[in-house]
């Protein structure tokens, strides 16, 4: 969702001329490890004494100013320096979410961790929300002169701007984001800190309340249009949205309003479309996946469209069923979909694939597809074969992590990694003199340990090239479902 950078670079290319090469194993809790450390590297705000991504230092201090409002913390979505509320709800939304379905597979250690990760957002988010009913926060940053500069985080010296959506205007995305990420930090937070969760959980129905008052994207208002687009548009509408955030009161609050909500409104607002695709804008497949647990564990026949389009999709991803549509897949075997930043979707599918695995094991339940019988092993097995390439075992034999494995991307889009650090070189690196840093052929001289960065294209090639954002730039929302898949497979190493 970048821009691209106007710089050149010189490219290292890596083919796909060479055989699928395959590790003996992984070592997956090292990656589990530092796919959480990786959130450190993308923290605004003051910087608390344990910080163990030594090199970054505090910064957008000053961020909610120019509204008289503390709107720091939080963390900078990719390789620049701006705050989309967006992509970090739903960061925070999957966070908590691993932790729900995979925290007791944790080592104690890894979730904590991963909890002080889901708290640097949540805490950024409630104070986004600390206005309403009438007035939300949607985005710190002017993305468009701050991706006009190459500079770290530390020495930022573009527009903090800070964008607001008032009431009638609205904001049902990014509210009903907002709604289930605070719904689903609740449930992760309550047994560990009861007393935060309860303010979470609060603040979610408030979010909702406006989502649902105010229905519309927060895209389409002209006053911040052209600073949130084309980067984080709500491209596929904002009703998933409020079924999402509905389903995650629901399952934080088991208050029946919100079930009736996901019934009666299930049809007017698109339950059954775009049911294939899941991420930061569109949130379809994982509603299907969650609402299906109830359905589920309570044979609750109201929802049993959500489970047979859950199994729908299931279907799209195993190559023996005889459904008329698959997930495309790139000629080594990892899920493909044009766009950019593609690893997203095969961290968030691969998700998915083991959650509703579980909730089918625990229910005694497979899935048909046509005249295949899809068990929970099955669908874990293709998490696994995406899991895998990630970290090595695909035709470039390099793992995608950055600080995983023995090759692995050197030149990654990200301003914060591939200029000097404040602490070696405390002098400012202004807006224009980072190109040098931006254009050098040489790595990064800050390593993003954990980042995910975006991945190969369609035919397994992937360039180590920092311009191409594409393919080289991590993002929060790509590493944030794979810290609940790798917490599956460290307590269970040898799937077979």
């Amino acid at each position: 969702m970048k821009q691209h950078f106007p710089f050149t670079i010189t490219l290292l290319l890596f083919t796909t001329q060479l055989p699928l090469h395959r590790s003996a194993s992984h070592d997956y809790g090292d990656a589990l490890s530092k796919s959480i450390l990786f959130f450190e590297g993308q923290r605004s705000g003051w910087l608390p004494q344990d910080q163990r991504m030594a090199w970054r230092a505090s910064s957008g201090l000053g961020d909610g100013w120019t509204h008289h409002t503390d709107l720091t913390g939080g963390y900078y979505d990719a390789g620049d320096n701006v705050k989309f509320n967006f992509p970090m709800a739903f960061t925070a939304t999957l966070l908590s979410w691993s932790v729900i379905e995979f925290g007791e597979m944790m080592p104690p250690a890894e979730l904590r961790n991963v909890l002080v990760a889901v708290r640097w957002g949540t805490d950024y988010l409630l104070k986004s929300v600390s206005q309403l009913p009438n007035r939300i926060f949607v985005q710190v940053g002017d993305p468009n002169s701050d991706h006009s500069c190459w500079e770290r985080p530390e020495d930022m010296d573009t527009a903090r701007s800070a964008y607001v959506v008032d009431a009638p205007n609205p904001a049902s995305d990014v509210a009903g984001e907002t709604a289930a990420a605070l719904a689903a930090a609740s449930m992760a937070f309550r047994s560990s800190d009861p007393g935060y969760s309860e303010t979470l959980l609060r603040n979610a129905i408030k979010a909702f309340e406006y989502a649902d008052n105010h229905r519309g994207a927060y895209s389409d208002n002209a006053n911040i249009k052209d600073d949130v687009c084309p980067f984080y548009c709500d491209f596929d509408g904002y009703q998933d949205e409020l079924l999402w955030g509905a389903a995650w009161l629901r399952k934080a609050t088991q208050d029946s309003s919100y079930l009736d909500y996901i019934q009666y409104n299930g049809q007017t607002l698109g339950a059954e479309e775009n049911i294939n695709e899941f991420g930061w804008d569109n949130k379809h497949a994982g509603l299907n996946v969650l609402i299906s647990k109830e359905f589920l564990e309570g044979s609750m026949f109201a929802l049993q469209s959500y489970k047979g389009s859950a199994d729908s999709f299931m279907c799209t991803l195993i190559p023996e069923s005889s459904t008329s549509y698959h997930i495309d897949l790139t000629p080594g075997g990892l899920i493909y979909r044009p766009g950019g930043s593609n690893l997203q979707h095969s961290t968030s599918i691969s998700f998915l694939l083991l959650v509703y695995a579980n909730y089918l094991e625990r229910t005694s339940q497979s899935t048909s597809c046509g005249g295949v019988t899809v068990s929970p092993a099955m669908l874990r097995q293709q998490a696994k074969r995406q899991v895998d390439y990630i970290l090595g075992d695909n035709p470039n034999g390099m793992s995608y992590m950055v600080g995983y494995g023995e090759q692995y991307p050197q030149r990654i889009h990200h301003r914060g990694s591939s200029l000097p650090s404040i602490k070696d070189q405390p002098e400012p690196i202004g807006c224009k003199e980072g190109s040098v840093y931006f254009n050098s052929p040489g790595p990064n001289p800050n390593v993003l340990v954990g980042a995910l960065v975006g991945g190969p294209g369609e035919d397994d090639a992937f360039e180590d090239d920092r311009a191409d954002f594409r393919k080289s730039e991590p993002t929060t929302y790509i590493n944030a479902p794979f810290v609940g898949v790798l917490a599956y497979f460290a307590a269970n190493p040898d799937l077979s």
